[in-house]
């Protein structure tokens, strides 16, 4: 890592975390983040999640989860997480009053981000789902050089005006050496409740228009549907109260998308005579595209691979 950039450390009892952020507000990017969040558990029981707002200036996620109150603090003084729906939640939301504006410089909100970083105790997770705020400022890169993220995934509606912030979204991910695990395309379509006619309020497919010039997978589409934006107001997310509608099938699907994206490199096991010119011949289709797209992870699991290599060899010997 460069002179002058902070070493990144890991979130103490955090396996995996996944940051879900948007290049401009009001594109779904907290009900995606909350969604997806509620989604990771429903796949697997077995799995420990959290959610963490880093959107200082406007949280949503106290709302969205119906949490109300403020953190207790264990015996190291941490801040424990609230919990609703079995997703241990922490947000800036819970530190101050609901109707309060946060009005604040830069320096304050740093040490906010580093105390929800740092001060939280969130015992252990498999997965941490980070909910940004919108953009690519101070809280992005301060969040993404301090903490090791395993991607990112990108929030955009498919309009123009939109796509144009989320492809710089993405390019400023990249140049922070997080991998970008892909696009949400939400309110993708509308169709009407009485007649079913489908109607691309916001344009058809920008995001995969998007996906393609950025070589990135579509994790999903999410449609344009009041349910959605009712499960949201009233605090009980479309996947917990609706978990059967084809809306919840879709953060279902993309939570799945984020687990094989993340999960990659633990379900590639490759015959141990093989050399290591030949990795990618092991791979599936998918799997050599999302390596191709991140050389890093390529040569991680290319020295993975290397020392169970010689580490059978050694047994064998003996």
């Amino acid at each position: 890592m460069s002179r002058g950039l902070p070493k990144q450390k890991p979130i103490e009892g955090v396996k995996q975390v996944i940051v879900v952020a948007s290049g401009k507000g009001g594109v779904g990017k907290s009900t995606t983040a909350v969604n997806l969040a509620l989604a990771l558990a429903a796949n697997d029981s077995t799995k420990a999640i959290g959610l963490l707002d880093v959107d200082v200036y406007g949280p949503s996620i106290p709302k969205m989860m119906n949490l109300k109150g403020n953190p207790e603090l264990s015996q190291s003084n941490l801040m424990r997480p609230l919990l609703n729906y079995g997703i241990a939640c922490m947000s800036m939301g819970f530190l101050v009053e609901e109707t309060a504006p946060v009005v604040w410089r830069g320096l304050m909100v740093m040490s906010a981000v580093e105390k929800l970083l740092r001060q939280v105790d969130w015992g252990q997770l498999d997965y941490l789902v980070v909910d940004m705020p919108p953009g690519t400022g101070d809280v992005q890169l301060s969040v993404s050089q301090n903490i090791p993220i395993s991607g990112a995934v990108i929030v955009s509606t498919p309009q123009d005006i939109a796509l144009m912030d989320a492809h710089k979204g993405a390019e400023m991910f990249r140049k922070v050496h997080v991998p970008v695990l892909g696009l949400v395309q939400n309110m993708s379509v509308f169709q009407c409740p009485k007649c079913k006619h489908k109607t691309h309020i916001f344009g058809a497919d920008g995001a995969r228009r998007l996906a393609r010039t950025l070589d990135l997978d579509v994790l999903g589409d999410i449609p344009l549907h009041l349910d959605i934006r009712e499960a949201s107001d009233t605090g009980q997310p479309i996947v917990f109260s609706q978990p059967g509608s084809d809306e919840a099938k879709a953060y279902l699907r993309i939570a799945a998308e984020v687990v094989e994206e993340t999960g990659l490199e633990d379900s590639i096991n490759l015959p141990s005579n093989q050399s290591l010119l030949g990795l990618m011949e092991f791979c599936p289709v998918k799997c050599s595209l999302t390596l191709a797209k991140d050389p890093w992870k390529m040569i991680h699991i290319t020295l993975k691979t290397f020392l169970n290599r010689n580490e059978g060899n050694t047994k064998n010997q003996r």
